[in-house]
């Protein structure tokens, strides 16, 4: 199926349009690695806005048979290429960190959680299908059934280059959608690795269409009168545009946005644990997650304390090409990321951020950020409120609990918080108070199971939740039945 790359080699990317791998007939694309740029992982031709239309064309084609395929035949296609993708997850699992920059083990660990989705939903023609209601008129029942939008558009981020889009193209398909797929182009490898093992699994010619290229693309896919639903993760900006898209045209939108997570330290907290958990939230895959912490509030009575450790464990934490088994961190994506990040953190210090930690990087590369720890005074500050998206961790302290989950919520998004504490009451306290879609209780505040909600609040999300039972409320819509016998 996928014969994986040997150090030096060259990917060759295709479209994937009405089941036939097609050479993109718009301009040349190479995917190189943010840890050592003269290495070109993948390239070909991008698509252009003929390209997708004919993808949505396909998708449209395909989408009444694919809708009358029983629920599970549906689901065997997702088990078999998440039997595929693991048997892949060693080799997928470097490609990715070559191309995206996370370490080996965190790309491994990525291609499995895609599995995981992928296996999670092959199963749903075992679970719930509808509901049975009361009707108050005898002889006749009220049926609530389900049918799916038709034509989804899916458009992902380079962060999570197959676990994002298996979490929305998964549920998407097992409940009867077709799709057109456009992912980042600064990591195209992976998706084409996704779309060659559903392809590998037997699924329908036009089910699934891979579209590779610029932003611009998108604007193609939502604005096309074909599309029946947009499910998109990503910045801001561009979800903000896309859902007013979206809406001019009627077309539902589910939309992942951005976030500026914080964790609290209460100084009743294990600092230990507290401070393991607090460096994974913050610095794990160089701090490209939605839900990383970006924010670390820290009760007065335990911050020395938990900053001497933090910056002892920073101080071992290594920086360096992510297919080496030693290191803790890569780069970020490019090199133009990585200097808008150290822009952001430049700008918190002329502002009045003080350097409490910063590792070293020299030498490594201009895709390699350091990891950074600022404590910020009181007062606005851009490392506070904007999202850096790089291994950045800002820290502000407070007296009391109220004060802390106060600042936890000083923040235009709520997507995710991590507290650390061991008095129950606080935790109780903490779910009331704090509007996030997901609470960490003593762990990191990046993390998420495909078979509970996942989405965040405020300015964060869009529309209805992704994964789990969560996702049916997006890629279905209802029918309700008055039954009656004749």
């Amino acid at each position: 199926m996928t014969e994986t790359m040997t150090h030096t080699d060259t990917v060759p990317l295709r479209l994937l349009i009405d089941g036939e791998w097609i050479d993109g007939a718009g301009a040349g694309l190479e995917s190189t690695s943010p840890a050592n740029p003269g290495r070109v992982v993948a390239a070909g031709g991008t698509a252009t806005e003929a390209d997708v239309r004919s993808a949505m064309a396909a998708a449209r084609a395909a989408a009444n048979s694919w809708a009358a395929t029983p629920m599970a035949e549906r689901g065997s296609y997702l088990a078999r290429a998440a039997a595929i993708i693991t048997a892949n997850a060693d080799a997928w699992g470097t490609e990715l960190a070559r191309e995206e920059g996370k370490t080996a083990a965190e790309g491994k660990g990525e291609v499995l959680r895609a599995a995981q989705i992928l296996s999670y939903y092959s199963a749903e023609g075992d679970r719930q299908a509808g509901e049975v209601f009361s009707s108050p008129r005898r002889g006749e029942k009220i049926l609530v059934t389900r049918k799916p939008l038709g034509v989804v558009g899916v458009i992902t981020p380079f962060n999570f280059p197959i676990a994002i889009p298996a979490w929305k193209i998964a549920p998407a398909l097992v409940f009867g959608n077709t799709v057109v797929w456009k992912p980042a182009s600064t990591v195209p490898l992976l998706a084409l690795r996704l779309a060659q093992a559903l392809v590998e699994a037997g699924l329908p010619a036009g089910v699934l269409n891979l579209v590779i290229g610029p932003g611009s693309l998108g604007n193609e896919i939502v604005n096309h009168p074909d599309l029946d639903g947009l499910t998109f993760t990503g910045s801001t900006g561009v979800g903000r545009k896309l859902a007013a898209a979206a809406a001019a045209a009627g077309v539902p939108i589910q939309a992942e946005m951005g976030g500026k997570n914080a964790s609290v330290v209460l100084d009743d907290a294990d600092v230990e644990l507290a401070v393991e958990q607090v460096l994974f939230g913050a610095f794990r895959s160089t701090g490209q997650k939605c839900t990383a912490t970006s924010r670390l509030i820290l009760q007065e009575e335990i911050a020395d304390a938990f900053l001497a450790r933090l910056h002892e464990r920073l101080s071992e934490w290594k920086t360096g090409d992510p297919t080496d088994p030693s290191v803790h961190m890569g780069p970020v994506v490019s090199g133009p990321a990585a200097e808008q990040i150290r822009a952001g953190i430049a700008a918190s210090i002329a502002q009045g951020a003080v350097v409490t930690f910063e590792g070293d990087v020299a030498g490594l590369g201009d895709a390699f950020v350091a990891p950074t720890v600022l404590e910020l005074p009181a007062g606005e500050n851009n490392a506070w409120s904007e999202e850096f998206f790089g291994p950045v961790l800002a820290v502000r302290r407070v007296a009391t609990t109220e004060q802390a989950f106060e600042l936890a919520n000083d923040s235009e998004y709520g997507l995710s918080c991590a507290l650390f504490t061991q008095d129950l009451s606080k935790a109780l306290a903490a779910m009331e108070k704090i509007d996030v879609g997901i609470l960490h209780v003593n762990s990191e505040s990046a993390g998420a199971d495909p078979h509970v909600p996942f989405g965040g609040a405020k300015k964060s999300g869009y529309g209805p939740k992704e994964q789990g039972g969560a996702a049916k409320e997006f890629f279905t819509h209802t029918t309700t039945v008055y039954l009656r016998g004749a």
